[in-house]
């Protein structure tokens, strides 16, 4: 009973938009808004990215990951940094941050093996969309790349309030993914996701795919299924067939093959 009132607790925050973030991840929620802004300034951005030391690190490191640097050629300074990956990716990267932040600052090692593991999963699938969208599902890359970076971003909330809350998360098939789905429609609020990204996220669960696999949505959905790594929150009815959306072997091969070094790159850039 006690553990029920905690989580309806936790349900009640978010649905009135109080959901609880580190103080940490604030340079990086303060770099988001900015990028938002239509007439945002570089010389603006790059002061916000200079202004926090982690920031402007992971921000140089994702420059110099293969997935952005194909060339070979490293940068070394924050301006290059940015002119390289562009406003949307950076975008990405700070919103990668504030994910991060949420496993970062949990002490249970079982939970932190779990939010490890979420992470790991989230790069994958992040990854996987950036490829699929290219090559199969005519979605948008970067866009894909974006949504598979925040799409767990409820699961990453929850694992943090469970480390605060002894046995928050036990027994928690029956209602974990309504909770999760409530909690990440919050999440994607707070930060500021565009509608078409945020919608494609809440539609996830109990989701199916139908032929031929367009969309957003459906790049999430088939990257999930392919991660190499399952998330520690999911359910087993969570992974779809792919039947018949990717019998060609050659292409689901080159898919893999691609995701995985820009996984294992991304992963160690974004890692804080």
């Amino acid at each position: 009973m006690v553990k029920l009132k905690d989580f309806s607790q936790i349900l009640a925050q978010a649905a009135r938009g109080e959901l609880v973030f580190p103080t940490s991840v604030n340079a990086a929620l303060r770099l988001q808004l900015a990028l938002a802004d239509p007439d945002c300034e570089m010389d603006d951005v790059i002061r916000k990215v200079l202004g926090e030391p982690m920031l402007a690190a992971r921000t140089v490191a994702l420059a110099n990951a293969a997935v952005f640097n194909r060339s070979g050629t490293p940068v070394t300074s924050v301006r290059a940094a940015v002119q390289r990956v562009g406003y949307r990716n950076l975008y990405t990267m700070a919103a990668a941050m504030v994910v991060r932040q949420f496993g970062a600052r949990i002490r249970d090692p079982q939970l932190r093996a779990q939010a490890d593991q979420l992470w790991r999963h989230t790069a994958h699938v992040a990854a996987l969309a950036h490829v699929i969208g290219r090559k199969l599902t005519s979605s948008d890359p970067d866009t894909a790349l974006f949504a598979g970076i925040v799409h767990e971003a409820g699961g990453f909330y929850l694992l943090s309030r469970a480390d605060e809350i002894p046995g928050l998360l036990d027994d928690s098939v029956a209602w974990m993914g309504a909770a999760q789905e409530i909690i990440s429609r919050e999440m994607m609020k707070k930060l500021s996701i565009p509608e078409p990204v945020s919608q494609a996220i809440v539609s996830l669960r109990g989701a199916t795919l139908t032929p031929p696999p367009l969309g957003l949505r459906d790049t999430l959905l088939i990257a999930k299924r392919l991660a190499p790594v399952r998330s520690p929150l999911a359910a087993a009815e969570d992974s779809p067939s792919l039947s018949g959306f990717v019998d060609d072997n050659a292409l689901l091969d080159q898919i893999l093959h691609e995701s995985a070094e820009e996984a294992a790159s991304m992963s160690a850039a974004l890692l804080v």
